[in-house]
């Protein structure tokens, strides 16, 4: 079962209540870059899906496409589903099973899936990238070596190891103790 944010979760549960599971508006207290972000997340994990605004119907618009229309959104059979809701024949219609909204396979489109994490690119000559490169190195690096590099404080060397490398980037940073040089992580070398 998709784990829902409470906003989230207001979100569907009033498109649910709306003709044609329309997900505008948005709750008041949700605007600009905020309502972006909380929007993406959930067209990614296909919970709400971007379709063409019947502008004639008077349907709320999401967003102008450049081309002179403009989208709305609405609730995906997904959606509906991860509030514990049955879609209906008509609103199937709409988001055109056919087609599978984005980040869904059209063999199943019955549960969210789950949000596959964007590739990063490492830029080089960043902190960052040297970093990686002190932790790929056949003997690794001391937080002591990593500091005199890069000029970081301690804290922002663990920081660094714990939240970019191994949240963000997936990478797995090991540690062990070495006689005579204190402890030293490394990372597997590509």
């Amino acid at each position: 079962m998709t784990q829902l944010s409470d906003t989230q979760a207001l979100i569907l549960s009033a498109a649910a209540q709306r003709p044609e599971h329309i997900a505008l508006p948005l709750p008041e207290s949700l605007r600009g870059g905020a309502a972006a972000k909380v929007v993406g997340a959930m067209i990614g994990k296909g919970l709400l899906q971007e379709v063409d605004a019947d502008l004639r119907k008077g349907e709320p618009m999401w967003r102008e496409t450049g081309d002179g229309h403009g989208v709305t959104l609405i609730a995906t059979d997904a959606g509906l589903a991860a509030i514990g809701i049955e879609p209906d024949d008509t609103h199937s219609a709409r988001t055109g099973t056919d087609e599978a909204p984005r980040g869904v396979s059209a063999t199943d489109t019955t549960t969210a899936p789950e949000a596959t994490p964007k590739a990063r690119t490492l830029r080089e000559g960043t902190k960052q990238a040297t970093l990686i490169a002190m932790l790929r190195a056949p003997e690794g690096a001391t937080i002591e070596e990593i500091i005199a590099t890069t000029g970081w404080q301690s804290h922002t060397v663990r920081g660094a190891m714990a939240g970019a490398l191994k949240k963000k980037l997936g990478l797995e940073v090991t540690s062990e103790k070495v006689e005579g040089r204190g402890r030293v992580y490394s990372l597997p070398r590509d």
